[in-house]
């Protein structure tokens, strides 16, 4: 996953659980797309600072992950409901009766899948 939308989804889930500065610092980095030298110049820190805190965070946050695996789960969920949503496309296109079948015995394991995580 890439780095970026892997930070924005772990700020998503955890982001509540950092103190105010550091949510406000980790925004401007993860979501504003801010340079540490224009961060650091708004918030009366040095550059390093700044490095430092988004370090400190991307750890915390790591550990929530490590921990609770939301993230994880809420990947393979959309990932799951993407097929769900490709097979139902499939569906509505087939024509043949086997075919039928298969993808309703799919759809029907991933839904289940589905409902077990949650």
């Amino acid at each position: 996953m890439e780095k970026i939308v892997r930070q924005s989804l772990l700020y998503d889930f955890y982001g509540e659980l950092l103190t105010e500065h550091q949510k406000s610092i980790y925004e401007d980095v993860v979501m504003n797309d801010m340079s540490y030298s224009e961060i650091a110049r708004l918030n009366g820190i040095s550059r390093q600072g700044v490095y430092d805190m988004i370090k400190r965070c991307d750890k915390i946050l790591e550990d929530y992950e490590s921990k609770l695996l939301l993230v994880k789960k809420f990947v393979a969920a959309r990932d799951k409901a993407a097929g769900i949503k490709d097979k139902i496309e499939l569906l509505t296109k087939s024509n043949k009766d086997d075919s039928l079948e298969e993808l309703i015995a799919h759809i029907d394991k991933e839904t289940a899948e589905l409902l077990e995580e949650f």
